[in-house]
Formats: structure tokens, sequence, C-alpha cells
């Protein structure tokens, strides 16, 4: 996410106006989406890892289900539409596939998690957060050549899935509260992104460094 992807052939520039300051727009009438992208995910991750921090009583848990439909799914999800508008795959495939996840996760909780089998319930989720723990951890390869801000982003959000993942499996209080205070440090990473995008963009300059690593 903030995640835009070095333009090819031209060079690398470090222009203020974009999130990662690698991407040049497809069309100036399309806005940078990658602020809005990074605020729905950075937002929904934090509310859902004070719960699996074991801050907030699990009673109220209900809460994130708004934000996971509406903010960190659909408008995610928009904002990776509009990143294939402006050609940013990288981006594009990001946001799309993190406001999906948002979405499944909403459906999962709501509609799903309700009639699995108690006993076997556990390997369900453990599996689903598996599949993200690897679709995670290879999108950071690729955030790896966009900027320090978005590798950051990802390098915690594979550790805070992994952690998840082991402790679904291991019906591990201890490991889902590890990965609860890894996933709060994403959400702070992600809200950092967001508020370089939209502050480099309205002051038309480089307020907030994002650490550009293409070349």
């Amino acid at each position: 996410m903030a995640i835009s992807e070095p333009a090819t052939p031209e060079p690398v520039t470090s222009s203020p106006s974009s999130a990662s300051s690698l991407s040049q727009p497809a069309s100036p009438s399309v806005a940078d989406p990658g602020a809005l992208g990074l605020g729905a995910f950075a937002m929904t991750t934090f509310v859902l890892s004070c719960f699996n921090a074991g801050l907030i009583s699990l009673s109220v848990q209900g809460v994130v289900l708004g934000l996971a439909l509406f903010y960190g799914g659909a408008t995610q999800f928009l904002a990776g539409m509009w990143e294939f508008r402006r050609g940013n795959t990288f981006a594009a495939t990001a946001f799309a596939s993190f406001g999906a996840f948002w979405l499944s996760f909403w459906f999962y909780i709501s509609r799903i998690a309700p009639h699995l089998d108690a006993a076997h319930a556990y390997q369900a989720t453990g599996v689903y957060l598996l599949a993200w723990t690897v679709f995670t951890a290879y999108m950071t390869v690729g955030a790896a050549r966009v900027n320090g801000s978005v590798f950051a982003v990802f390098f915690a959000l594979t550790l805070t899935f992994l952690f998840l993942t082991i402790g679904a499996f291991a019906q591990s209080t201890g490991w889902n509260k590890v990965g609860g205070w890894v996933g709060l440090v994403t959400a702070v990473l992600a809200w950092y992104a967001s508020f370089a995008v939209v502050t480099n963009a309205t002051w038309k300059k480089t307020v907030l460094p994002t650490w550009p690593l293409g070349s």
C-alpha cells in the first residue's frame, strides 16, 4: 500500500506528490488513492489488533465488523481499483487483495464461523490465516522495491499473520496476543505511510519521508 511502484523505463524520481515518490500516474484526473487505502487498512487493523492483544474484551469484538465491511473492505478495495486505473500493479494488487481480505473476514466471522464444528474450527481459522501469510510474504518482496515505509508495513504484517497463524493452529492465547501487538505496530506504520502520502500531496513537497527504495 502506499504503494507506488517504480516507473519503467524512466528513471525514478522523488516527487512529493506520490505516496511512494516512485510512480507517475496514468491520468492526472485520478488522485493518488494510496493515502485512502493505507488509512482504511491501518484503522481496521488497529481496532482488530486491540482485541487480539487482549486490550479490550472480546465481548464487544463485533465493532470490528462494520469497519471490516465498509472501510477496511469496500473502501480499500476501491482504492485498489483506482490503482489499476493508474497502472500501478503492486498497489492495485495490494489494496484490492487486502480489501477483499477484510470483506472475507467480515463474512467469515459473521456467516461462516458460527456454523463450523467447534472441535475443528481452529483449523479453518489457521489455514485461512496461513494463506494470507503466504500472500503477504511474497508481496513483501515486491514492497522492497517501493519505499521504506511500505516495506515496513508489509514486513510487520507478515509477522502479524504468521504469529496469528501459529496461535490459531496451536490454540494459543499467548501467540494470538503476540500477533495482536505486532498488528498494532503494523497499524501505526500504515497510518504513518498514509499520513505521509496525504501530507506530501497536499503540501506539494516532501514533508514526511517515505525512503524510496527503487532504482
